[in-house]
């Protein structure tokens, strides 16, 4: 889809949960880090529900089931049920699902919520590279995933059997700091293997249509802390975005940000959403641009 090139943010005169029917809410960086609510995160949420726009979680975590995030977030003080939750798991199960027949037997190397979602397209999940899969599915892991599971996904895919990845982000925040993510255990099978597999989290089609069969949105936001994910995504699917600046995008790399990577609005954190979003202005002292504040 040829969108226009984005120079700068626009404006908004309602608040962004008047103007736009669901929030499509990354979690990591966003709601939370390292398990722990940001600053504001549950309060600005519930305000935004509470006045009705719906909340559709959407992460490329393929580690938990939706059910498991589900009770995260009601934990952290924001009540959610599984069908609020979509995850690359799932985006990736359905790819498969249209490639291969029932019953399948699929290859995993990752977490639970990555089985539960192969199980619900009716597919079977195996363990090893000698179980004769007909697929590979490599997502997140969690940092105790062992490395014999790379090997595993390494011996298959270097046989010719069809890869596929719930995700590409090379890097996840965390509540230390930034730690790899699922891509940068692609690029070890990827290595080995010479080849490179299909991919259906953000930025890509497939996790985008996920989100819109699952949650019907028809006036999204896209709400992220990533240009090239969670901004490129909402870019290629003709939505608008905005960019919180609580996870791992900097200002600096906001400022630099290609067309692509330019989201529709930005703010400091979710209060975002509960506010109408200003003009950018030139500055005619400086030469430079002011906007609600900032310069």
């Amino acid at each position: 889809m040829n969108q226009p090139v984005r120079t700068r943010p626009e404006s908004s005169r309602q608040s962004l949960n008047e103007a736009y029917d669901t929030a499509l809410l990354d979690l990591d960086g966003v709601v939370y880090a390292g398990g722990e609510a940001i600053d504001h995160a549950v309060e600005s949420l519930v305000t935004a529900r509470d006045g009705g726009m719906r909340l559709a979680y959407v992460t490329n975590n393929a580690l938990r089931t939706p059910e498991a995030v589900a009770e995260h977030l009601t934990r952290l003080g924001m009540p959610a049920t599984p069908d609020d939750v979509i995850t690359s798991a799932q985006a990736v199960a359905r790819l498969i699902s249209e490639q291969l027949p029932k019953g399948a037997r699929v290859l995993v190397i990752g977490g639970e919520g990555l089985r539960v979602a192969l199980r619900e397209r009716g597919l079977t999940p195996v363990d090893s590279a000698d179980d004769d899969p007909a697929a590979v599915a490599q997502g997140y892991g969690g940092p105790d995933m062992p490395w014999a599971r790379l090997m595993e996904a390494g011996y298959a895919v270097a046989r010719g059997v069809p890869w596929f990845a719930s995700n590409l982000d090379l890097t996840i925040p965390s509540g230390r700091g930034i730690a790899p993510g699922n891509g940068a255990a692609v690029e070890v099978v990827r290595i080995v293997a010479g080849t490179s597999p299909q991919a259906a989290g953000k930025p890509l089609p497939p996790m985008h249509r996920e989100t819109i069969l699952r949650t019907g949105a028809r006036r999204p936001l896209v709400v992220g802390d990533r240009l090239d994910t969670d901004i490129e995504g909402a870019y290629a699917g003709g939505v608008d975005s905005l960019l919180v600046l609580t996870g791992v995008t900097t200002p600096a790399q906001l400022l630099a940000a290609e067309p692509g990577h330019r989201p529709t609005y930005v703010d400091r954190d979710l209060r975002g959403l509960l506010t109408s979003q200003p003009e950018v202005e030139r500055d005619g002292e400086s030469g430079g641009f002011r906007c609600g504040g900032w310069t």
